[in-house]
């Protein structure tokens, strides 16, 4: 196993990992979003907690959250030492530093909005997962726990919706360079192909934070 370890503690291995989680992470955010949609619906939240009823009992998909949760960690991890191993190869800065000359500024950011998006998991998980395995929910007309009344009333403070949409301002300058530059890292560097990944990597970090800072604001002018 010594391969393993050698690549987990080398920068490479390192930065081949977060990409590879990053990438799970990106796709499981469109499908996310897909499934938070369901709070717009006209029916009193029954999409919605039949919805969330499906995602925590297929067996399927609970064994991937389980995958989700362990990408999560390891992409926190992997961003940590990767961070710690950057400081202590060049412990006294520059004279002069001009990160703006030659860098963007979610590259020179990113773990300032890492952390920004990990305080919002914090939060978001015990406000909702945490309710919604151990806290006392009604059920709503189908017999499914009425996790939207969670959610709903959430979104009824003016606080936290400026709070989820400051995350997601964050998420999304964190997308705009993690998007191209994890490719960039597996190897996906072409004349060709680099411009289409770094544009649809723009356009990615701009919908789909907004789609998602967008519900909760219509949630709240709603209630």
């Amino acid at each position: 196993m010594s391969w393993l370890s050698d690549t987990l503690t080398s920068t490479i291995g390192r930065k081949l990992v977060m990409s590879l989680t990053g990438l799970f992470l990106i796709i499981f955010l469109v499908v996310h979003l897909a499934g938070n949609f369901q709070l717009l619906a006209d029916d009193g939240g029954l999409a919605f907690n039949a919805y969330a009823k499906f995602m925590t009992s297929n067996p399927i998909i609970k064994t991937t959250s389980y995958g989700l949760y362990a990408f999560i960690l390891i992409h926190i991890i992997m961003s940590i030492a990767l961070v710690r191993k950057n400081k202590a190869a060049r412990p006294v800065g520059y004279s002069e530093v001009k990160g703006s000359a030659n860098s963007s500024f979610s590259s020179r950011n990113m773990g300032i909005l890492g952390f920004i998006i990990f305080v919002f998991l914090v939060i978001h998980l015990r406000n909702f997962w945490y309710e919604m395995h151990w806290g006392a929910i009604q059920m709503d007309d189908a017999g499914n726990k009425d996790l939207y009344k969670v959610v709903s009333a959430a979104f009824s403070e003016w606080w936290y919706v400026a709070i989820y949409v400051l995350c997601m301002v964050g998420l999304a300058f964190h997308l705009s360079h993690g998007f191209s530059s994890a490719f960039q890292t597996l190897g996906v560097n072409h004349s060709k192909y680099t411009p289409f990944i770094k544009k649809l990597g723009i356009a990615y970090a701009i919908l789909i934070p907004f789609a998602f800072a967008l519900i909760p604001i219509i949630m709240f002018l709603n209630s």
